[in-house]
């Protein structure tokens, strides 16, 4: 069996640096002529062999080693900081010029409070177990054979997304401390943003003897090389989409490479007659209101018709500034003491990412989780609530990846439930499902030991 590299083995070298540099194409400099497809393809396969490589030598580094490198990164996040926010503010300035709305600028923004908040993520990652190794089960046979099945490295993890500078330091790290290689297409969105960031995570692999070429980025090659990531099944081993429903469907539809499909977050609340104002008031605020950009942020709210708390509910959010797309019945409960604007289906249907709500009146618990069978993506769903067997009935009815009671619906978060960060948060039902952390970056192998056993 290969034993596992340790901090103290020999520094590891990139054995395609020298040999292969010459034939791929570099990227073109601004004014000279584009790359043709085929010279993208081959950039891209290169790219992809030399992570294939890289992801060898994770995948026999142990967590001493794997963790040195998360340290490092964390250090290299605080020490070129000012660097990272210059990078950064061009991106922002670029996406403000070209109108980009104000829910994808939020994603797009760095802060020191949100590159403190990634180096809180990668220590908190260090410090959680290695799944790799990790047994899943195992068992000895009558015939003396001895069975494990165990947690093994994915190897090349290719991730898509758009205007998330935060992605490209989560995906690495969780890459990284579960033994994969990680191939990145950041966007034009954030391009600047994401090659000061890989620069800085490449070097800080090197620093500690592991390969640079454990993280790369086809950004270079725009939307051209993220079509041949797409279709390098054989080099890559997954890829995970990150992003809105266009750039999703893009990539499940036309990858030829295994996807985990993370998808997006049409999330409902549902308010019980039972449920208490104070504490519909507060979660609905924290839902909408504390960052309405991301995924896990409630878009469509459900009023027990007997529920009192709706006036109450209503006046908070649009005092936060939420702009309310109400159904008949809410409108008419409000009696006009509260500004609304008039729902149909596309609001029901929409992923708003912004200050904006759909509300609607529902008479039961069982016409709640109609509508959120007809409309939801599977994200996330709540149920504010004093009935047990309400809470009890909504968690047994609703088939979605998280489903929470009396808690905001923005703890659907891979940091927030001690995965340490995330890659996403799947949708889909095969292998991953929910926020993915280290675990759902593995997969498994059996192991059969014996001693001369055949079979009959």
């Amino acid at each position: 069996m290969t034993e596992a590299l340790t901090p103290d083995s020999p520094v590891m070298t990139d054995a395609l640096t020298s040999g292969n540099a010459a034939q791929v194409p570099e990227t073109p400099e601004l004014g000279t002529a584009p790359l043709t497809p085929e010279q993208v393809e081959a950039a891209v396969h290169s790219i992809a062999d030399r992570s294939r490589q890289a992801a060898r030598r994770m995948a026999q580094a142990n967590r001493a080693w794997k963790d040195r490198a998360l340290h490092a990164i964390c250090a290299a996040l605080g020490e070129q900081q000012e660097s990272i926010l210059a990078a950064n503010a061009k991106d922002v300035e670029s996406g403000r010029n070209n109108g980009t709305s104000a829910a994808m600028l939020d994603r797009l923004t760095l802060t020191p409070a949100r590159i403190d908040g990634l180096v809180a993520a990668l220590e908190n990652l260090a410090g959680l177990p290695d799944p790799v190794g990790n047994v899943v089960r195992g068992q000895t046979l009558p015939n003396g054979l001895r069975l494990r099945q165990i947690n093994v490295p994915m190897g090349v993890v290719a991730a898509i997304y758009e205007a998330r500078p935060n992605v490209t330091v989560d995906i690495a790290g969780l890459a990284l401390k579960s033994g994969n290689a990680v191939i990145l297409r950041g966007g034009s969105a954030a391009a600047h943003t994401n090659a000061a960031l890989v620069t800085i995570l490449r070097d800080a692999l090197e620093s500690v003897g592991l390969p640079a070429d454990a993280v790369q980025s086809v950004d270079q090659f725009g939307r051209e090389g993220a079509n041949v990531l797409m279709r390098a099944r054989g080099r890559v081993d997954v890829l995970i989409p990150r992003g809105g429903r266009d750039l999703i469907q893009t990539v499940v539809n036309n990858s030829s490479v295994p996807v985990i499909e993370t998808g997006e977050g049409n999330v409902h609340i549902f308010i019980d007659e039972s449920a208490s104002e104070e504490m519909a008031v507060d979660i609905l605020l924290n839902a909408k209101t504390q960052r309405p950009s991301v995924c896990n942020t409630v878009e469509t709210l459900l009023v027990h018709s007997k529920s009192t708390v709706l006036p109450a509910v209503a006046t908070a959010l649009r005092a936060a500034g939420v702009t309310l797309h109400v159904d008949p019945r809410i409108q008419a409960a409000l009696s006009g003491s509260v500004e609304t604007v008039p729902a149909d289906d596309v609001d029901w249907a929409t992923e708003y990412m912004d200050l904006d709500l759909a509300v609607a009146m529902v008479d039961n618990l069982d016409e709640a989780v109609a509508h959120i069978r007809k409309w939801s993506t599977g994200h996330t769903e709540a149920i504010l609530t004093n009935n047990l067997a309400n809470a009890e009935k909504f968690i047994a009815d609703i088939d979605s990846a998280a489903v929470i009671v009396n808690a905001s619906t923005r703890f659907t978060d891979g940091g927030e439930l001690g995965l340490g960060a995330e890659v996403g948060i799947s949708t889909q039902k095969l292998h991953a499902r929910g926020p993915m952390g280290l675990t759902e970056l593995t997969t498994t192998k059996w192991i059969v030991q014996g001693e001369g056993q055949v079979r009959g």
